[in-house]
């Protein structure tokens, strides 16, 4: 007999209303994926690292013309709204003030993975190819390499690429290029 356990799912506006009133607080570092908070790892030197370097490389290239987002969240849906660490989305002036970019605004999505590889493959790709985000990199820290991901259907995305640190990857959503080798020391 396999034991079958209920979940309680909740959608964004009770996550925002739990953090009102201090059932989440500032200082945690969840975000909600598919109905259910989710907690995430702890940021350490090397992953920093790779977003600062990502943001040194990208800001000059892309600013003005895309608004760069770096540990922000996406409104995927009315249940998910993952805090990815790169988000590349259409140029808005007020830098969405008024509220959080959504799928439809984001042409890359970019995961740096330092010790969450499996979750970034396992449950971000999957979330990120639903919602038709036309582009997404997971970064493996460890590896010292990015896994780009293209073209979205259903869950997955049909095209894979596998750039090494020595490599140049090309971003297929919007027009520009990265040396690997420029985000790691």
């Amino acid at each position: 007999m396999t034991l079958q356990l209920k979940r309680f799912k909740i959608g964004v506006e009770e996550y925002y209303k739990m953090a009102e009133v201090g059932i989440i607080k500032p200082t945690d570092r969840v975000e909600l994926i598919e109905g259910e908070i989710i907690t995430m790892s702890p940021i350490r030197s090397p992953h920093a690292a790779v977003v600062t370097a990502l943001i040194e490389e990208l800001v000059p290239v892309l600013k003005g013309k895309y608004t760069i987002t770096s540990q922000s969240p996406i409104r995927i849906n009315d249940q998910s709204q993952p805090e990815p660490d790169l988000l590349i989305a259409k140029y808005r002036k007020d830098r969405y003030s008024k509220k959080h970019p959504t799928p439809a605004d984001v042409f890359l999505i970019i995961e740096v993975s330092d010790s969450t590889l499996q979750t970034d493959r396992k449950v971000k790709l999957p979330l990120y190819a639903q919602a038709m985000i036309p582009e997404y990199w997971i970064i493996d820290v460890q590896k010292q390499q990015i896994e780009q991901y293209t073209q979205p259907e259903g869950d997955k995305y049909s095209t894979k690429k596998i750039t090494k640190k020595t490599g140049t990857l090309t971003c297929q959503a919007i027009d520009f290029s990265l040396k690997v080798t420029d985000l790691f020391m």
